[in-house]
């Protein structure tokens, strides 16, 4: 067991020299009131007067004291450079190796190095002092002095100086493996000790804090401090022990600390007879040993597997930054086939790296395709932007000077066509959703994928400007085939496609099921197979009725006399004169009405209620137009994603590599190209000295042997069973 804190402090100098807090070591942190006797106790445990002294605050920086036992006949007499011998001597860290054998030394040393740090103000810092205390006198401990705890600034101290100190004594006690020493005078109320306060805020539970009671001998006559020393007042799980320190007289006295102890011991056994076996500095000093070892004990299974893990940590963050450049032909090619590598395979979607929040790559590529472009299609209306004027006026346009008998092909075409040019847009957006991704896997290779370019940011700077101007490279191309796929559809209209002309069928269907209804509706006085009557005899024939195929303008068409007529009986001219007398007054009336025609009376579409001929013929090209439209719309749902990969997906995949080695992989380039970044250099150092660090301290963990942690078996149900015996006494207890 004596051997763990020896191994401790060996852990301790270890990480010392990377200047890091990474592993939160066992320690014993003394907490208490500014001139409670902090530094009083600590000197008793070292045997030495060897910490400044004055008024106010005078422990401004944290001191890390390591006491190492030495046996005074095993030869390690340590010599400095003046030649003088000495049994006991210290070492700061900040020296390096230089010795000091006098003990006025040291407390100078600590003065300078705590102005050096904190100036001569009064201020504080959280940058400890480190100091190791070789003697036969002292045994193997690992302390941390912390600055008073005060209320009220003094003199030239900031005004937050209450909780500047607060947060660094919070920052070392609340190190779980640390054991809390909670410094409080007799002379005053332990109900109102501060140390206590804050040690319990850490530690509820009281599993690691000892109180220790200073200044016995200046409480006031008449009174005691059995209660406190009972645990009476403030039960504390550790234990209370009770010192008595020397006052400031006897200091300006010079009197050794060997005898302070010896008149300590005196006065206990007169004033305490019955507790001067379990109070004072001696055996404050064994119990500190031995909670410390056992503490050591029970902490040091998960610290070596800390220490592991961030061995782990550090070697894979070392290989991250790489080893120095040799081979400046090799790394760059290897660098760049790496990159392209990664790249193709987030693509792909076999990266090593996937995101977990966010689509990334062949799969965000993939949701463009079948999602945004998908659904962007299938909410296009096929008629959106059409309205029946305007279908009717295509219908009159393709149809020129003469009207027409049946619905113009060309006003169809020229309709689709109008419809289907409304898929380009969205086409060309695809193409620029996947350009964009393609542009954002660069980033993505970059951060996750190949950090070693982070070493080189210029070669890193080169490889994101080529890809991007193959990416810029292939973009019009792309445009270009997605316009040529809209621009085929526009070229030719092909109406005996097979899903166009089944569509046309039905509706055809349809057509002739609703002619046959409006035959059915004709009045039965009607001659179905005569336009006209005879008159008198010697009279011209007389009509029944307007000539039925004067359209909406008055102009009667070739063949619609009489003649016409009889051969127009039975095909259409019963639905354009349905479609005439449901639409009074569209046109001019007829000449045999005897009203004037003005000839420059040109119609303007207008807002008003259609022929029934007008309504069938609308109905007719909007169930063409919306027919063909979803021909194509599925062609080109179907075609642009085959064209955007094929064009700059699978190209950008398959000319990567040879497009980066042709523009970088040149002699005149690899020198500028493959400097490092100014703090990688440093990181790396950084990382390769934490990394030994970590390394050493798992070789000193390793060389402990199983039986330094189990020397003897302990009673069942008495973790500290060793280090604080069995008093018959409320010492114990819950804080």
């Amino acid at each position: 067991m004596e051997a763990l804190i020896p191994v401790i402090n060996k852990l301790q100098d270890v990480f010392n020299t990377v200047g890091a807090d990474i592993i939160q070591l066992p320690q014993i942190a003394v907490v208490g009131t500014q001139s409670s006797g902090k530094s009083s106790v600590l000197e008793s445990l070292v045997g030495k007067d060897m910490l400044p002294r004055g008024t106010g605050v005078v422990t401004r920086r944290p001191l890390i004291l390591q006491l190492v036992h030495v046996d005074p006949g095993d030869g390690r007499k340590m010599k400095d450079e003046s030649g003088v011998e000495g049994d006991e001597w210290g070492k700061f860290l900040h020296t390096k190796n230089k010795i000091y054998p006098d003990f006025n030394e040291i407390r100078q040393e600590i003065q300078n190095e705590t102005e050096r740090i904190s100036g001569i103000n009064k201020g504080i810092s959280d940058e400890p002092i480190h100091l190791k205390i070789f003697s036969p006198n002292v045994v193997n401990l690992t302390l941390v002095d912390l600055p008073g705890i005060t209320k009220v600034p003094v003199g030239d101290q900031p005004q937050d100086i209450e909780v500047q100190i607060r947060e660094l004594i919070l920052k070392h006690i609340s190190n779980p493996n640390s054991i809390i020493l909670a410094v409080t005078a007799a002379n005053t109320d332990m109900a109102t000790s501060e140390a206590l306060k804050v040690a319990r805020e850490v530690d509820p539970d009281g599993r690691r804090t000892l109180a220790v009671v200073t200044k016995l001998d200046l409480m006031d006559a008449g009174t005691d401090a059995m209660d406190a020393l009972l645990g009476r007042v403030i039960p504390v799980k550790l234990g209370l022990i009770g010192v008595v320190n020397r006052s400031q007289l006897d200091i300006n006295n010079k009197k050794s600390v060997s005898d302070a102890i010896r008149d300590e011991h005196a006065f206990l056994q007169k004033k305490y007879p019955s507790l001067a076996n379990r109070n004072g500095t001696k055996y404050l000093s064994r119990t500190l040993n031995r909670l410390l070892m056992h503490h050591i004990r029970d902490c040091l299974p998960e610290l070596k597997t800390r220490i592991n893990v961030l061995a782990a940590q550090y070697q894979s963050l070392l290989s991250s930054y790489g080893q120095p450049v040799e081979d400046q032909n090799a790394t760059l090619l290897q660098l760049i086939t790496k990159f392209a590598a990664e790249y193709c395979h987030t693509i792909e979607g076999t990266a090593k790296y996937i995101e977990t929040a966010e689509l990334c790559g062949g799969a965000r590529i993939c949701y463009i395709f079948h999602e945004t472009f998908g659904r962007t299609l299938e909410s296009v209306d096929p008629l959106g932007g059409l309205n029946t004027i305007d279908i009717l006026t295509a219908i009159r346009n393709a149809t020129g000077p003469r009207p027409s008998l049946f619905v113009p092909e060309v006003s169809f075409e020229l309709l689709v066509k109008k419809q289907v040019k409304r898929l380009e847009e969205p086409s060309l957006r695809c193409v620029e959703l996947v350009h964009e991704e393609m542009q954002r896997i660069i980033q993505h290779c970059s951060n996750y994928s190949t950090q070693e370019l982070l070493r080189f940011p210029k070669l890193h700077d080169a490889i994101v400007e080529v890809v991007t101007s193959l990416l810029r490279k292939r973009l019009p191309i792309t445009n270009e085939m997605v316009h040529n796929l809209v621009a085929i559809e526009l070229a030719y209209i092909n109406t005996k496609h097979p899903d166009f002309a089944d569509a046309c069928g039905v509706m055809n269907n349809n057509i002739e099921e609703s002619r046959r209804n409006r035959m059915r509706e004709l009045p039965a006085a009607v001659p179905r197979d005569k336009s006209v009557v005879n008159g008198p005899v010697g009279q011209p024939p007389i009509p029944t009725e307007p000539p039925a195929s004067v359209d909406a303008e008055g102009v009667k068409p070739p063949g619609a006399g009489p003649q016409g007529d009889q051969e127009g009986t039975g095909n259409w001219r019963g639905m354009l004169k349905k479609g005439d007398e449901g639409a009074p007054g569209s046109g001019p009336a007829s000449p045999h009405k005897g009203l004037a025609v003005n000839l420059l009376d040109v119609p303007v579409p207008v807002a008003r209620k259609l022929s029934s001929r007008e309504q069938r013929d609308c109905e007719v090209i909007e169930r063409l137009i919306k027919s063909y439209f979803l021909i194509v719309r599925k062609n080109i749902q179907d075609s642009v994603p085959k064209a955007v990969m094929h064009f700059l997906v699978n190209h950008v995949k398959d000319s990567l590599q040879s497009e980066l080695v042709g523009q970088l992989y040149k002699s005149s380039l690899l020198n500028d190209l493959l400097t490092e970044s100014e703090d990688m250099a440093q990181r790396r150092k950084e990382a390769a000295d934490m990394l030994e660090a970590l390394q050493k301290a798992s070789q000193v963990i390793a060389e402990i042997r199983e039986t330094h942690l189990w020397p003897t078996p302990a009673r069942p149900g008495r973790r500290w069973a060793n280090c604080v015996p069995p008093c018959g006494t409320p010492n114990h207890g819950r804080m």
